[in-house]
């Protein structure tokens, strides 16, 4: 075992403690970016001028009626900026546009001594348009070849050879939805300058160095000029990655352009309108099987759905594509991928960060064609997983395989999924107009950034002359425990209680150069920098201790703050330990450094090893649907999940849980809506708050709920044996979309297969239904049946547009 995984007898890592925040989260202590406003003097209040139109060009800007309204000190535009106007990292996002790209863009901010005044300031801001054509749909995207970035393509053997050996091959489209991020904290920054000119802001950001750059380049200044800190987020969930920058840029713009501090902080609708969302795909394919329902062959093209601007959508594609293949194996692939550019708000990263998409789209397939090719959907499942020796279709070998059934087979013992499944079909036999529905689906996840470089993290720690630990690290705290993992992985590492460790918040004049908080690598970067900083601390006392014990420091071990020999009875306490180093003159602190190693990835053809391991999961849910509304109700899901050996169990168990309820809700509930029509509100974002949005509640919980975690899992080269558990668990919620087309599907005779739209709002469960209630006994699909949804009343009114359209048609014999 390696150094790194290497775990010692009595450790903090491992321990089920509370998230470090927790007393202060439910009491209402912890300070967030925008609590500093009422800590801060004479502070200005930030308010955008948004334009109603979805693609527009200024052809005129008249702010002087703004300043006429009382309490309005200045307005922000394009000739403000003394650097670039630009907040973009691939120079295509204005910060002060010219051309109106979405509905709500702001062309201009104001500065006023209160928010009420920066409002009617904003309100009195006269701006002329001249009205241009907008792609509100990735099909109106599609439609115009409006596409923007790289398009990469994945690919592997023969596919025409593949498809043409399979015995069954099968066609299809499918289009779905993206997801709003609505983290409770919306964007917030609060900026200053001192009276050497450094620029100091707080924001709410998973990214802190990128900010720190964008906010240099909009002011014109070196990154050694401005600093950036992050008390902690109120949730990201990735929406908080690149969108922050633009916003603390326009606070640092205004602090320097009056002197005084400027707070930015987005109300609801304008975070709803303003910022981006997890990218919707299009995705047309086909998929080839053999005469045992093993897959052969698959020829798709994703297309995401990207806004009007870049931001993060060519990483977002390019881990889309690299997991398509979820848990199976294909051993003949080919898989294009586009990025539309459409007007709406740019798209960014979201817990997953493509890879719930393009593993969707497999997902979707297998739950399709299971019917068809005479097998149940979990065998079908079962019979494709990856075995040893076989890679995935970019080149990188499958590490762990047996994990994948190991942990299928626990979930199928500890859910009763057999017992359970002959028990639901007594009861839809019995059961005319309500039907259950029970599903399994597995998970891998590929642990690292795509991009090499960023696969780097930093830390600082100082240990003070009455063995106080104070640490600090370049990962950003969000409500996932980074902070109490990193807490344990410092205790643990020095060999001192975790009471002795405190930490302190992430800023860029601490630790520089950092990588966002992102991609599930939070804990294995930065872990892995604490470790390194905190080892060559306890190497220096260690040497210390072993001359006053009169042993080699390498006899010597620190657990429970007692330096001792190894098989000695004496001991040196810590804090006697630490100072006598500082008499002796030994330093105390240490930057600490981790770069992960075996990483090598060719974006141009899409081949190498991109990810450090895989994570693993399988979810069983099983559901109830009502025949005549397609409302239903998840009755009971089981998880099991590989974590590796977990540093933290209830902060882990916390994160399978919020996961798994977040992908629920991107699957079943989370309807983004536009308006499509060519009105003067088209592309105006409908679903602007949580009365029109809805997003998972307690009502929406499984009523029986069981998380397991791997056991003997242990991950050589991650930092204490562990695994990353961020981003895999939302996918679990796959088992809850195929269980509702299970149970829309009992609604026909046996063998039925179903469309089923994504999200599978209960209006489209009950449109799978009718389509199950209409199969003919030949067992082809009815097309469309899911994606329609009801005529308007009036017998001319034509049907509404289908949220989330497809077309399954088998051509084997065509």
């Amino acid at each position: 075992m390696s150094t790194l995984s290497e775990r010692p007898d009595s450790a903090s890592v491992g321990l089920a403690i509370p998230h470090e925040s927790a007393a202060l989260h439910v009491t209402g202590a912890a300070l967030y970016t925008d609590d500093l406003v009422y800590r801060t003097k004479h502070v200005l209040h930030a308010y955008p001028v948004q334009v109603p139109h979805a693609h527009a060009r200024v052809t005129a800007l008249r702010t002087e009626p703004a300043l006429a309204v009382p309490g309005v000190v200045r307005v922000l535009t394009a000739a403000d900026v003394p650097g670039v106007n630009d907040a973009g990292v691939k120079q295509d996002e204005p910060l002060f546009p010219t051309e109106v790209m979405f509905h709500g863009h702001a062309v201009c901010w104001v500065l006023g001594e209160t928010i009420e005044a920066a409002r009617l300031g904003a309100a009195a801001v006269e701006v002329d348009v001249e009205a241009l054509p907008a792609l509100v749909t990735v099909r109106e995207a599609i439609d115009a070849q409006s596409f923007q970035g790289g398009q990469p393509q994945l690919a592997r053997g023969d596919v025409e050879a593949g498809l043409a050996r399979s015995t069954r091959v099968f066609s299809g489209e499918f289009e779905f939805s993206g997801q709003e991020h609505f983290y409770l904290e919306t964007h917030a920054a609060l900026a200053h300058v001192d009276e050497s000119e450094q620029i100091f802001v707080q924001s709410s950001t998973q990214h802190p160095s990128e900010t720190q750059e964008i906010v240099a380049h909009v002011l014109g200044k070196h990154s050694s000029e401005v600093t950036v800190q992050c008390l902690r987020m109120g949730g990201g969930f990735g929406g908080k990655e690149m969108q922050p920058h633009g916003f603390a840029a326009i606070a640092a713009l205004g602090a320097v352009l009056t002197g005084r501090p400027v707070r930015l902080r987005l109300n609801r609708t304008q975070d709803l309108t303003m910022s981006g969302k997890r990218h919707g795909f299009h995705s047309q394919w086909r998929v080839g099987f053999d005469d045992d329902g093993r897959l052969q062959a698959l020829d798709a093209t994703l297309t995401a759905d990207g806004g009007w601007s870049l931001d993060l959508s060519e990483p977002v594609l390019a881990r889309a594509l690299c997991h398509v293949d979820n848990a199976y194996f294909i051993p003949d692939i080919r898989v294009n991928g586009r990025i539309a550019r459409t007007n709406k708000t740019s798209n960014t990263a979201f817990r997953g960060f493509g890879g719930p998409q393009g593993m969707l789209v497999l997902e979707d397939i297998l739950g399709r064609c299971a019917p068809l090719l005479g097998l149940d959907a979990a065998e079908l499942r079962r019979r494709n997983f990856y075995s040893a020796g076989q890679s995935t279709p970019y080149g990188q070998p499958v590490r762990h395989p047996e994990r994948i059934t190991a942990v299928w087979d626990e979930l199928c013992e500890r859910s009763e999924f057999d017992a359970r499944r002959a028990e639901i079909e007594r009861f839809n036999a019995e059961h005319e107009h309500v039907k259950r529905g029970l599903a399994l689906t597995p998970v891998k996840f590929g642990i690292s950034f795509n991009l090499t470089a960023f696969n780097q993290g930093g830390a600082l720690v100082h240990v003070y002359k009455d063995g106080s630990v104070l640490i600090n690290h370049g990962g950003t705290e969000m409500g996932q425990g980074l902070h109490t993992k990193m807490l344990q992985v410092a205790a643990t590492t020095l060999g001192i209680p975790l009471h002795k460790v405190r930490l302190a918040p992430t800023r860029t004049d601490k630790v520089p150069n950092t990588s966002a908080t992102a991609a599930s690598s939070g804990a294995d970067l930065n872990g892995g920098a604490i470790k390194n900083a905190c080892e060559q601390i306890r190497d220096r006392l260690l040497h210390v201790a072993g001359a006053r014990l009169g042993v080699p420091a390498a006899d010597v071990r620190i657990v429970d703050g007692v330096a001792a020999a190894l098989g000695g009875a004496d001991g040196v306490l810590w804090d006697d330990l630490v100072f006598t180093a500082y008499m002796q003159r030994v330093q105390l602190s240490a930057a600490g450094y981790y770069r992960t190693e075996g990483l090598h990835w060719d974006s141009s053809t899409f081949q190498g090893s991109p990810f450090k391991y895989f994570a693993y999961g399988a979810a069983a849910a099983e559901v109830e649907v009502d025949g005549f509304t397609g409302a239903y109700r998840t009755r009971r899901v089981d998880i099991v999940h590989d974590v590796g050996d977990s540093l933290s169990p209830l902060v882990d168990l916390g994160q399978i849980e919020g996961g798994f309820v977040q992908g629920a809700g991107w699957l079943t509930l989370e309807d983004l809506r536009w308006d499509e029509s060519d009105g003067a509100g088209r592309g105006r974002f409908l679903t602007q708050a949580a009365s029109t949005y809805k997003l998972p509640s307690f009502s929406e919980m499984p009523e029986t709920f069981n998380v397991t975690l791997l056991r003997n899992a242990t991950e050589e080269g991650a930092v204490y044996g562990s695994k990353a558990t961020g981003e895999p668990p939302l996918m679990l919620a796959f088992s809850v979309r195929e269980a509702l087309r299970q149970a829309a599907a009992a609604f026909g005779p046996a063998g039925t297969s179903v469309d089923l739209a994504s999200p599978a709002t209960p209006e489209a469960v009950y449109w799978a239904v009718e389509q199950a209630r209409e199969h003919s006994a030949r067992g082809h699909v009815v097309e469309g049946g899911n994606g329609a949804v009801p005529p308007q009343p009036g017998a001319d009114a034509p049907p509404m547009r289908p949220r989330s359209e497809q077309v399954l048609t088998d051509v084997s014999h065509v």
